[in-house]
């Protein structure tokens, strides 16, 4: 068995809407299923009896190896904690040859599980060893060490389940929510409003109580030492007994408490070193509690006890230790809901303030402390208060964190109860944290879980804010490009900062970002991560769904433009024009449900796509008499077709009518495929609920010249001749063309066309055999990349679709595309026409210009 190829699928894709990975599996055909390797299920339950069930749903009949490969890959996740259940196995043409699609939580987890998968398949097919608990522990380390940790996770889980989209920009918790200009950016449990500042205020321990005390907060006496001595001297001072900590430190790294004599000061003041600058402040007595502010709330408090044991009488404190660290809660890192207890020097010394070493047996029922503070992180539990605390004691807790400018602060407090206020039993706020962790409160040791996530969601976005902008996404056989830049150019002129991808480039607010192919997924996720877009319009290419899926979970706007007869059929086992249509609906299944399908009711399986849209439909075409269009419209449905010389907007009795003429790209209606562009455009700015004077001044003021749209029907003028610059590179893009040539004046047509490599024999025969029936002479020139083709091999099948040919008399075969263009120029005469159909995009059209250019200096 072999893995050919690996692609993470992160956005939805041609299988479904989960993130997964597709793999290209080969194997012997006389070996591809269970019944071809004696003993091989037999063995392989014997080494993962977890693998579960080797069938597809409500099939006898058992998978393929490739699929047992793929549900090992899925077991093992799943057994590994991952929350995936997605699998599908997929025939190709190719005999032996499969496509397994494995959906994954986290990207690196799922490719190390296929990988694993193949060890085991492969070890049960040669009856070897396999060690499936260390495969399922492997995977769950790396996805405790992938995933977002509790704090960040439970925030992003809050937001999913408001629909907010959410992307992860670092291996770490920095994480953006929304798109564009409404998007919003957490690093852990702190949101992109909070400032440096305040951050700063909350790690000098110092500062902060200066500041708490001034707004009247209760806070501990004490300040900053130098060395130990020092630290005696003020503890002297301030009265026994003291903390020891550091001015600048979090989870409770380097904090002794309770402090009474001398010798404990000097490690105390080791300790605390470690992490910096030291202060010593007055011990408050009774209990350590974390009240959770978020915005102006109080939203979760949790008494906190430092890590203990309970003596049996019979084993040391080591060994009760180690009993309690059994505990399936507690782990190594803040995964887990419980942190594992540690014996280091802090330990011994607690235990040594009780008359014991770890060697010792407490008496039963004895309650032994093994740390001063009680910090998750150190081993202690959690209690959840949050019902419990007094109205006083959360308006400081609300004071402090206000006052040192924390949108979500952890304030530590210590004093006997929360039930009542502060100043009535001596206690006081030790400490402000920016960035708090939440896992005691989203999993404390004892009593309810709060839902802080939320409460975090909910102070940076508004009630029924989603963070999103609006999103429409293109795509098509053909059009896509003019389409995309049509609605881009209708959405800029009502005043929005639009993003766009397409095949020439990315564009933001009308300025060039990225250059090439950008029709991509990464492309699109570029620009909603781009805080100045108002609204986003992506082409999408088949190419970038197939290697990435796509690169937004939903759109507001889905358009086909056509399928008609397909192009790249044969490419990534996308064989037939069914198997293009499927790709290609993948933006109508991801719909939002509110928001609307633009569809092409003239091509019979565009409009089926209708059922795949989770919200409404638009169709449009043409021929308003269309039966797709008259059922469509006579439900009451929104419809765009032309109406004579107009183009006319219905839904239910309302009409709106726009003049053909009034839409220079159309030029009058004359240029079919225009007209289809223009109303699969007018379609989508309707759905996105634009003013109907806005669609007008937008279509007026557009024009598909080469600055506007490069190589899409570029009209231009050489020396009274008329010249057309397109990209048209399939059949049904040359049937578009000729059709809008045919509607053109010209005295003599010529046109200049090579052809790519990777298309099939007969689609680029049959370009030829269109051309030729329309064209009076035919320049071939070799394309610039013969993709995968002999030399010379392309130039021979446009000659064969010339065979017959019932206009055509002219053919030439010219090497190189700018020789060509200038071969065809030269013998343009007045009132002739001629259709370059351009290779190199940029180049051919700058090429282009410079001719013209020239031509007009020697007019003039």
């Amino acid at each position: 068995m072999e893995i050919s190829r690996i692609r993470a699928l992160r956005g939805p894709n041609l299988w479904s809407r989960n993130t997964s990975i597709e793999a290209i599996v080969t194997c012997p055909v006389e070996r591809c299923g269970l019944d071809h390797v004696p003993g091989f299920e037999p063995r392989l339950r014997a080494r993962f009896p977890e693998v579960g069930a080797l069938r597809h749903a409500g099939q006898d009949e058992p998978v393929s190896l490739a699929g047992v490969l793929g549900f090992a890959a899925l077991a093992l996740q799943a057994q590994a904690g991952c929350p995936v259940s997605f699998c599908r196995i997929a025939g190709t043409p190719e005999p032996g040859v499969h496509q397994v699609v494995v959906q994954y939580s986290e990207e690196a987890v799922g490719r190390r599980a296929l990988a694993l998968a193949l060890q085991l398949v492969q070890a049960a097919i040669a009856d070897e060893p396999f060690d499936a608990a260390a495969a399922v522990l492997e995977l769950r380390e790396l996805d405790e060490s992938e995933r977002l940790g509790p704090s960040t996770g439970c925030i992003v889980d809050a937001a999913v389940a408001r629909g907010i989209p959410f992307r992860r920009l670092t291996t770490g918790s920095l994480v953006q929510f929304g798109w564009g200009v409404r998007q919003r950016r957490i690093q852990a449990a702190e949101i992109d409003s909070t400032s440096a500042v305040s951050e700063a205020i909350a790690q000098d321990k110092d500062l902060t109580k200066k500041l708490l005390h001034a707004a009247g907060v209760p806070v501990p006496l004490g300040k900053p030492v130098r060395n130990a001595e020092e630290g005696w001297t003020v503890a002297c001072e301030i009265g026994l007994p003291v903390v020891v900590k550091p001015q600048d430190g979090n989870q409770g790294k380097g904090v002794t408490v309770n402090l009474v004599d001398r010798e404990h000061m000097d490690i105390a003041f080791k300790a605390a070193a470690e992490y910096g600058d030291v202060i010593v402040e007055r011990f408050l007595p009774g209990y350590d509690f974390r009240l959770l502010v978020v915005g102006n709330k109080l939203v979760a408090a949790s008494r906190r006890d430092p890590p203990q044991v309970i003596g049996d009488g019979v084993h040391t404190v080591r060994e009760l230790v180690e009993e309690v660290n059994r505990d399936p809660r507690r782990g190594d890192g803040h995964a887990t809901a419980l942190t594992r207890i540690k014996f280091d020097d802090i330990a011994v010394l607690r235990l040594s303030t009780q008359g014991l070493v770890p060697e010792s047996v407490p008496d039963k029922g004895r309650r032994v402390i093994l740390r001063n503070n009680a910090n998750l992180s150190t081993g202690g539990t959690a209690t959840d208060v949050t019902d419990d605390v007094h109205p006083e004691v959360s308006a400081r807790a609300i004071a402090a964190a206000q006052m040192v400018g924390l949108h979500i602060c952890g304030v530590d407090v210590v004093c006997e109860t929360v039930l009542r206020p502060l100043e009535e039993q001596s206690g006081g706020i030790v400490e402000v944290n920016a960035a708090p962790g939440l896992r005691m409160h989203l999993s404390p040791s004892y009593g309810k879980p709060r839902a802080v996530g939320e409460a975090v969601i909910a102070e940076m976005f508004a009630s029924g804010d989603d963070g999103r902008i609006p999103v429409v996404a293109v795509t098509g056989t053909n059009g896509k490009t003019t389409t995309t830049r049509l609605i881009t150019h209708i959405l800029a002129s009502d005043g929005l900062a639009v993003g766009m991808t397409n095949t020439d480039g990315v564009y933001v607010d009308g300025r060039q970002t990225d250059s090439g192919d950008c029709s991509g997924p990464k492309s699109a996720r570029n620009v909603l991560m781009h805080p100045e877009v108002e609204a986003a319009v992506f082409e999408v290419a088949r190419g970038g769904v197939l290697r990435e899926g796509l690169g937004f979970d939903r759109c507001q706007v889905a358009v086909v433009t056509n399928i008609g007869a397909g192009d790249h059929l044969g490419l990534n086992y996308i064989t037939t024009v069914e198997d293009l249509a499927v790709l290609k609906r993948v933006i109508v299944q991801n719909v939002a449900p509110q928001g609307y399908a633009v569809l092409n009711a003239a091509d019979p399986i565009v409009a089926g796509m209708a059922a795949n849209c989770p919200g409404q439909v638009i169709y449009f075409a043409a021929d308003r008499g269309h039966p797709v269009m008259s059922k469509h419209r006579a439900q009451g449905h929104r419809t765009v077709y032309i109406d004579g010389d107009v183009l006319v907007a219905h839904e239910n009795s309302w009409r709106e009518s726009i003049p053909l003429r009034d839409i220079p790209i159309t030029r009058g209606g004359a240029i079919g495929f225009q007209v289809e562009n223009v109303m699969a455009s007018v379609a989508a700015a309707w759905a996105l609920g634009t003013s109907w004077d806005v669609i007008r001044s937008g279509l007026a003021s557009f024009s598909s010249d080469a600055a506007t749209v490069p190589g899409r029907f570029n009209l231009m003028d050489y020396r009274g001749a008329t010249v057309i610059a397109d990209y048209g590179h399939n059949p049904d893009a040359m049937r578009a063309l000729t059709q809008a040539v045919e509607a053109l004046p010209g005295k003599r047509r010529s046109v200049v066309i090579s052809g790519a490599g990777d298309r099939r024999d007969e689609d680029i025969r049959e370009q030829t055999e269109i051309l030729g029936a329309v064209f009076d002479d035919v320049l071939l020139y070799q394309d610039a990349a013969q993709r995968g083709r002999a030399d010379g091999e392309v130039m021979a099948l446009l000659r064969e679709g010339l065979r017959g040919a019932s206009r055509t008399r002219h053919v030439e075969e010219i090497r190189g595309e700018f020789v060509a263009i200038d071969t065809a120029l030269e013998r343009l005469q007045p009132g002739d026409l001629c259709l370059v159909l351009v290779d190199q995009v940029d180049e051919a059209l700058a090429h282009l210009a410079s001719r013209i250019a020239e031509a007009g200096k020697q007019a003039a």
